[in-house]
């Protein structure tokens, strides 16, 4: 199962505007892509990162955890205006050595992402809260 979650900026309309999307996949990997990104590619996952899940380094580029935080730490301070430290978000990261993620449906880490920007859960997003 797919399921993809997008939040433009109301006040930015420019196509080029801040934007966080979500891409979720079977309830195991979450693909979190921001624009802009001050720091880092502006990409990490929840849950695993999919050269972990699938045993294939070619699945994903490694991902610099900290330099994702703080950037995503910086989008949602430009976006939403509310401050977030990025060590309260790095936690939320997949580890690239693969330990068990703290939720266990990524889901679960998504709506706890999303809460800890301020921004609003879709109702279209399953948690199991």
């Amino acid at each position: 199962e797919f399921r993809r979650v997008l939040f433009r900026s109301e006040s930015d309309t420019r196509p080029d505007g801040p934007f966080l999307r979500v891409d979720i996949h079977d309830s195991d990997i979450a693909q979190v892509d921001f624009h802009p990104a001050a720091t880092g590619r502006g990409r990490f996952f929840l849950g695993y990162e999919p050269a972990v899940y699938f045993e294939d380094r070619s699945a994903s580029e490694p991902v610099d955890q900290r330099a994702e935080a703080e950037g995503f730490s910086a989008w949602v301070g430009n976006a939403t205006g509310r401050q977030v430290p990025a060590d309260e978000v790095l936690p939320l990261l997949a580890d690239a050595d693969g330990s068990e993620p703290q939720e266990v449906f990524v889901e679960d880490a998504v709506a706890h992402l999303l809460v800890l920007a301020g921004l609003p859960l879709p109702e279209s997003l399953p948690t199991s809260s």
